[in-house]
């Protein structure tokens, strides 16, 4: 039983440099990944709050005044036409 143990021990002191390694990328994957899923809903709730107060807002209407321009126009034809 021993001997396993130390076969093992040797197994894993070999390859201990790769297994920190991996640990290290699975961290920092999983870190990334939290990140990422984090800033999207971030946004995601912003963009709907933005949008709901967008809606609330009145809209403001401008209207114009065409009559003197028509008017203007009206004359010009009549001239033209005589």
């Amino acid at each position: 039983m021993s001997q396993e143990k130390v076969e093992r021990y040797k197994k894993e002191k070999a390859n201990r440099k790769k297994i920190i390694m991996q640990e290290k990328r699975k961290s920092i994957a999983v870190k990334l990944s939290i990140s990422l899923v984090s800033i999207a809903a971030i946004g995601w709730i912003g963009y709907s709050a933005y949008n709901v107060i967008e809606s609330n807002k009145p809209e403001t209407v401008v209207s114009v005044n065409m009559d003197s321009i028509n008017d203007y126009f009206a004359g010009l034809s009549a001239d033209t036409a005589q």
